[in-house]
């Protein structure tokens, strides 16, 4: 372990980032804290960067939200990401000489180098802070970018039991009677224009909050290739939960049936589709040939807990970020970890 004269911190170079990712590259960053370096179960140099929670949130935030969202969106996303550090360690990388990665696996953290002046003053106003169900036990405060206008059940991204404070909900200041929801028809709800908090915002983007994706015949015979149905003839989505988000895709072939299952994996076969909060229509040429699929969605990620832009939404409208994080996870109040 290296650690430096008054926390003076140290600085890495050619720090491989965004593995897997489009933006995958190299950048030198500098970190605080204290330098360890480690075989992990590979065989493989670790390099380890001791911190404490505090200071990883400070170079975590500015990398999960807009540092120059409004002050109160930025407190509810330090709570938030606290508590989600809290929930993940103990739980992923059990083998490596390190509790949590960097990368967007755990979260991603660029150390001092991502730090900005407006999430550090958002994680020191919050410090120690996390989210507390009504009988007390920690909440697992997840978030995610642009949840369509309607926030989804846990239980239907990821299975398991239903968490009570994890519930979805339509995203709107106010009572919401009158309005289109996704169980009144996705088809309806993705054409109406509502008055959403994460179409809200200043921060909104619509090619996130409605968009359209394409897939020609032959990408999705190589796409669903191992699961050994022959060339596709038909795509369903299906078992939809309350945001209109599928968690099952039927993918028909001229061999048989296959059934993939769960939001993440249905993503991931379309290399990493926006949502599940979609449909999928046939498209056809002139004549009638089946040309490929296209997808119509709402959204950008799992949609359970926080929706990111929608909480920015609603401090600009006024909301102190206790409220928002009440409204996000049904009733969970602030208060002290630590």
């Amino acid at each position: 372990s290296v650690e430096t004269l008054d926390d003076a911190g140290f600085e890495v170079r050619q720090v491989e980032h965004d593995v897997g990712y489009d933006n995958h590259g190299f950048e030198d960053r500098s970190y605080r804290g204290t330098l360890q370096l480690a075989v992990d179960r590979h065989g493989t140099l670790a390099v380890v960067n001791g911190v404490r929670l505090e200071d990883l949130l400070k170079g975590l935030v500015p990398s999960e939200i807009f540092a120059r969202a409004h002050p109160e969106a930025l407190k509810a996303q330090a709570v938030t990401a606290r508590g989600e550090v809290l929930a993940k360690v103990g739980i992923k990388h059990l083998a490596d000489p390190f509790l949590l990665c960097s990368e967007q696996h755990c979260a991603v953290y660029r150390g001092r180098t991502g730090e900005a002046t407006s999430t550090t003053a958002a994680v020191e106003a919050t410090r120690g802070e996390g989210l507390f169900s009504q009988s007390g036990r920690l909440v697992d405060s997840v978030y995610s970018a642009v949840c369509g206008g309607h926030t989804e059940d846990n239980d239907v991204v990821w299975g398991g039991p239903p968490n009570p404070n994890l519930r979805g909900r339509p995203d709107v200041l106010g009572a919401p009677e009158g309005l289109a929801t996704p169980g009144g028809g996705l088809a309806e709800y993705l054409r109406a224009e509502l008055p959403t908090m994460c179409r809200l915002s200043s921060f909104a983007q619509p090619s996130k909050y409605r968009w359209e994706r394409r897939f020609g015949v032959e990408q999705v015979n190589g796409l669903t290739a191992h699961l050994n149905v022959g060339a596709i003839k038909a795509l369903s989505l299906g078992d939809r939960g309350v945001s209109g988000r599928a968690r099952t895709l039927t993918v028909a072939g001229e061999r048989g049936v296959a059934t993939v299952r769960g939001e993440l994996n249905i993503r991931r076969l379309f290399g990493m589709l926006n949502s599940a909060m979609a449909l999928v229509e046939e498209e056809r040429d002139a004549e009638g040939r089946l040309t490929g699929w296209r997808f119509r969605g709402g959204g950008w990620g799992h949609g359970v807990g926080m929706c990111q832009t929608g909480a920015i939404g609603r401090a600009e409208a006024g909301q102190r970020y206790a409220d928002i994080l009440r409204f996000y996870f049904n009733g969970a109040e602030v208060a002290p970890i630590y």
